[in-house]
């Protein structure tokens, strides 16, 4: 078989792309998102598993995961433990609830297993049907924002202010300099149509900061910690307490629509409408479910679809050849560890401020003239990065649009589907805030 044979499946042609901006959409995704790697055994670290193994789990769960996604689902999609549901675990269910990690652990292993048995009986695309349209463009320009608020608060652009919650950053920090002349770099790169601005833009100010002392270089390669305290030391039977069902079931249902959303959105922002139905998304959610089993197994939470995937469809790819690299530098961070954690926040902050943009061009698609569908896409786009929650925005978006249609005699408007998933949400409230 030869080399170009064996890309077929990717069917590049007909996605127009290439090999070359599959691989640099996938290393832009990377870099964009391989923080996991470090942030995540940092945040887990903190219920006292250990460190070395969560950094190994971490990468061989999203290395598996996502070239599964490119390989079965051929979607340009990056999958990882999930931020936000690793500092649930961390700080509400283990910290401030008592929990053990192992037990923990078990949970995780539950839910994968649940989704699975859920798209199996295609519960998610019944959910993916019951949302609409309007809903759908708001969740994905509520994500773009979300990206958009990540990006400021990584670059130190905006910080935490304890009067007015946000406020602008030191514009004297050599950091925040940095990722404002990165995001100018890609921007101008980008006008003049070149190719891998994003990546050309990651590296340069990277070597920028290096040259000037800002970051530092650790090394090359190490080999990688014992995968042994964390393997397989799940609490089994702490699952069949009665006080475990709520913590379960929470966990369960911010994964489920975090997960679903991310996954709509990323579609949307790669112009794959048509497969929101198909085959490719119940692979998709199949290759989600099994990661996040598998991810319990080896000692982490579960996995999701990872927004910053948009970099990389901000950088061209449409295939699931961009996952696979990514897929493979997952593998290959194990051994390079120290050249990982080389590229510093500054230099991929503004990557993600770039993308942000690009996925907030689809509010044009929204009515904004219809009040009943502006309300709510509105509450939805807004409260996702408010929140800090795109489950928590979601909801909030339902719920305000089932009370909006019934108020003003339009109920018979509202696809069915939507009142089980407005009550999961009302449920959801009383159990999480």
């Amino acid at each position: 078989m030869s080399f170009g044979d064996s890309l077929y499946m990717f069917q590049l042609k007909h996605y127009q792309t290439t090999v070359r901006t599959e691989v640099i959409a996938g290393i832009t995704t990377f870099l964009t998102m391989a923080y996991i790697v470090i942030v995540n055994p940092s945040i887990l670290a903190t219920t006292g598993m250990d460190k070395g193994a969560v950094f190994v789990a971490t990468c061989l769960a999203a290395g598996i995961a996502t070239l599964a996604m490119g390989l079965w689902a051929n979607f340009p999609v990056a999958v990882a433990p999930g931020m936000g549901m690793n500092a649930y675990f961390a700080f509400v269910l283990v910290g401030a609830q008592g929990y053990s990690w192992e037990s923990m652990l078990a949970a995780v292993l539950i839910s994968g297993i649940l989704f699975y048995i859920l798209t199996l009986l295609r519960f998610r695309h019944w959910l993916v049907e019951a949302i609409p349209e309007p809903l759908v463009f708001a969740i994905t320009c509520g994500i773009g924002l979300f990206i958009g608020v990540l990006g400021l608060k990584s670059s130190g652009i905006i910080v935490s202010s304890p009067a007015t919650l946000v406020t602008l950053g030191s514009l004297h920090s050599p950091e925040v300099l940095l990722s404002l002349l990165g995001f100018l770099m890609i921007v101008v790169l980008d006008y003049y149509r070149v190719k891998g601005g994003i990546l050309i833009s990651i590296i340069a100010v990277s070597m920028i900061g290096a040259l000037f002392g800002i970051s530092s270089f650790h090394g090359l390669v190490s080999m990688p910690p014992s995968l042994a305290p964390t393997w397989l030391h799940l609490d089994i039977n702490s699952v069949l307490h009665v006080s475990m069902i709520s913590a379960i079931v929470t966990f369960f249902i911010l994964v489920l629509f975090d997960n679903t959303g991310t996954m709509l959105g990323l579609l949307e922002q790669a112009n794959l409408h048509d497969e929101v139905k198909g085959k490719r998304l119940t692979r998709a959610f199949y290759i989600e479910s099994i990661g996040t089993a598998l991810g319990a197994l080896l000692g982490t939470t579960s996995l999701s679809a990872y927004v910053e995937s948009a970099a990389g469809i901000g950088a061209g790819g449409r295939t699931g050849l961009t996952s696979v690299v990514v897929g493979v530098l997952f593998f290959a961070v194990l051994f390079f560890a120290p050249l990982a954690t080389a590229i510093p926040t500054y230099a991929t902050a503004p990557v993600l401020v770039y993308v942000a943009i690009l996925i907030f061009r689809c509010i044009v698609k929204i009515d904004w003239q219809e009040i009943r569908v502006a309300v709510p896409c509105f509450i939805t786009v807004v409260m996702i990065p408010l929140s800090f929650s795109i489950s928590d925005g979601i909801g909030l978006g339902i719920l305000s649009y089932l009370i909006i249609y019934t108020l003003t005699g339009k109920a018979k408007e509202i696809p069915w589907g939507l009142w089980p998933i407005g009550v999961l949400f009302i449920g959801l409230f009383f159990l999480a805030h």
